[in-house]
């Protein structure tokens, strides 16, 4: 044991990471922040006000799963959906940061898929509750490798779409989004101070969908990445 794990009463967990494309380097994870509402067809599929602003829920840096990994299928739902989405990896931070300093911040860009218990959800959003029940379980945030901002600049148009066992279940660009990258960027670093190693998923496109044990998930945003999972039995 080393002298640092000395000072802890419990041996310290291990530090979520995603990976980089190409290389066999790894990106730290500290936290994942996501935004809610912020394609206006989803909004209308949800039943929402589209004139509301996008708002920002968080999950679990460990709830990150690789891709090629498997996702147990949850407890306590029988409604898990997909919500394809373009991920932002931070390698700096601060308050208040101004939408055209924002792109400064961005260390590079992956695909994430946003597994949802939509019953859940919806049963908590009904009685004004927050989300985490519905949102930030075990094995919630599938991600992809993260393609640096060096290399593919700042992505603000381009496919995103989502395949569950070869069929397109959301398909859309990035162009419509209703906050973009850096005005996103900005809005979340009004209420929290971001720090390099946090990423942001982004919202998703219409077409939201439930998934259930044994089905192949495939998400990809053009010139960015593409992430699979498989969505396995629950976990005993």
């Amino acid at each position: 044991m080393s002298q640092d794990s000395d000072r802890y009463v419990i041996a310290p967990p291990p530090q979520a990471a995603l990976a980089v494309a190409g290389t066999s380097k790894l990106f730290p994870v500290r936290r994942i922040w996501c935004v809610g509402r912020n394609y206006i067809e989803h909004i209308r599929e949800m039943g929402q006000d589209e004139r509301a602003p996008p708002f920002f829920f968080a999950k679990p840096a460990d709830a990150i799963v690789p891709d090629g990994g498997t996702v147990p299928y949850p407890p306590l739902t029988r409604d898990m959906h997909h919500e394809v989405e373009l991920v932002v990896a931070l390698k700096g931070g601060g308050r208040n940061v101004s939408p055209d300093k924002a792109p400064d911040l961005v260390y590079g860009y992956g695909v994430g898929i946003d597994l949802t218990r939509r019953d859940l959800q919806i049963a908590s959003r009904e009685v004004k509750r927050p989300w985490e029940i519905g949102k930030a379980f075990d094995a919630s945030a599938p991600c992809g490798a993260l393609r640096p901002a060096a290399e593919i600049g700042h992505p603000a148009r381009g496919r995103i779409h989502l395949t569950v066992n070869g069929t397109v279940k959301q398909d859309g660009d990035l162009a419509q989004m209703i906050w973009n990258v850096p005005e996103v960027i900005a809005k979340l670093s009004e209420q929290v101070a971001l720090a390099a190693g946090d990423i942001i998923m982004t919202g998703t496109p219409a077409g939201v969908g439930a998934l259930v044990p044994g089905d192949r998930v495939v998400a990809e945003v053009a010139g960015v990445g593409r992430l699979g999972v498989t969505i396995g039995p629950p976990a005993v």
